[in-house]
């Protein structure tokens, strides 16, 4: 079992600690909102910390799930930040979706750093079945992956420092693309009268079936909009993806008027809505 410092005890990081803790790893945890950190720990054991250096003195990993680039060079390479406690042979697991420039920086200061972001949003953290794209060295990798078992139903090492983060943006991606294609059809059978059930279990065994088909249909045409992955986030997440593709010369149109279009649901309130709740910026 590993002495684990864990950055990070929200929506994601929380539940994923969890799991650890469940699976008799001792913890360590740190939350800029310490009253999180404390919760966390009167619910699941542990200890709380009073900054991530303090949290990854003389752990054997130390794991993070933050917001965005500032705030993971802030726990990592900051004042009081963990990089500079961390012992020489432990590794570092980063789960918060940012640009692959701060996954690549974060690889040379360190030898052991996986890019870990992951898919399945915060049922998948509480149900410990998140996919995890990887990005790092082979033995970051082998020091990561038996760690990450406990809350992931797949794990794939997809190449080199920053492939993971890259490959988080081409998730986002295609969720955008889903999503608006999503959002028109069921606006189009409720225009077209039609019997909302009878269209999903037509179309729902076939080419036309997703993800979010299966599970976000139903709620889409009921109007339910709260289900954890926010649209603030799934906006930085694409920001981050059009920003590579202005690097890579990548093309996205489609992604680039998603984006513009969850800026519409933004103006109309839905800041904190799932981004299912795309759809609201389209007539009934």
């Amino acid at each position: 079992m590993a002495d684990i410092a864990f950055i990070g005890t929200g929506i994601m990081g929380g539940p994923m600690a969890r799991h650890l803790a469940a699976a008799g790893h001792s913890l360590t945890v740190y939350n800029r909102t310490r009253a999180k950190a404390e919760a966390w720990v009167a619910a699941h054991g542990g200890a709380v910390a009073d900054s991530p250096a303090a949290a990854a003195t003389g752990k054997d990993a130390v794991i993070a799930c933050v917001g965005n680039d500032d705030d993971l060079a802030q726990v990592t390479l900051g004042t009081d930040g963990a990089f500079a406690a961390m012992r020489d042979d432990a590794v570092f697991i980063d789960h918060t979706t940012v640009s692959a420039d701060i996954a690549r920086r974060l690889a040379l200061a360190r030898t052991l750093v996986v890019d870990a972001p992951v898919s399945g949003g915060q049922a998948g953290a509480e149900n410990g079945k998140l996919s995890i794209m990887c990005g790092g060295t082979a033995a970051a990798m082998a020091a990561a992956e038996p760690l990450m078992a406990a809350y992931a139903l797949r794990i794939v090492h997809v190449g080199g420092p920053g492939a993971g983060q890259q490959t988080k943006m081409v998730n986002q991606i295609a969720i955008a693309g889903v999503l608006q294609g999503l959002s028109e059809a069921l606006r189009f059978a409720q225009a077209s009268d039609l019997d909302l059930d009878k269209v999903f279990e037509a179309i729902s065994g076939g080419a036309a079936q997703s993800w979010q088909m299966v599970n976000r249909w139903q709620t889409m045409s009921e109007d339910k909009f709260d289900f954890g992955f926010a649209v603030d986030w799934m906006r930085k997440d694409l920001g981050l993806a059009l920003d590579e593709a202005r690097k890579n010369g990548a093309s996205l149109p489609v992604a680039a008027m998603v984006d513009q279009y969850y800026a519409d649901v933004q103006k109309m309130g839905g800041n904190r809505q799932d981004t299912s709740s795309l759809v609201r910026r389209m007539p009934k």
